[in-house]
């Protein structure tokens, strides 16, 4: 089950990274206004992403990686955050509404906790 969460959570990662580089318009949306240069935001997140996700998929360096990823997620909590402080009931997108800010927050919440596990499965 641990090798499973730890290719999950690597799958995903690079994935999530990989797709930094291929829908950057997407992920500019989640950067907040008041931080500076979003695409450069954005391109590093990406590689973080991808390079984090490598580091959890090789058993040698997988507590390493759960740890880094953890701390990237932490990171991302800026933007979920502030998505929730802007968010309005009267928006379109569900995301932009306080209960999909929310959920934007619990889920992210899950990943460092998945991230965490597969750290203490890894030393």
């Amino acid at each position: 089950m641990e090798v499973i969460a730890a290719a999950g959570l690597a799958v995903f990662l690079v994935a999530t990274g990989v797709m930094h580089f291929l829908a950057p318009d997407y992920f500019r949306t989640l950067v907040p206004a008041w931080l500076r240069r979003p695409r450069l935001l954005v391109a590093a997140s990406g590689a973080a992403e991808i390079v984090v996700g490598v580091l959890v998929l090789v058993p040698r360096t997988r507590a390493a990686g759960g740890l880094s990823a953890a701390v990237l997620v932490t990171c991302y909590l800026v933007s979920h955050v502030d998505a929730l402080r802007r968010a309005r009931p009267d928006r379109p997108r569900l995301l932009d509404r306080p209960v999909g800010a929310g959920a934007r927050l619990v889920v992210n919440a899950l990943y460092i906790v998945w991230a965490l596990a597969v750290a203490r499965s890894g030393r």
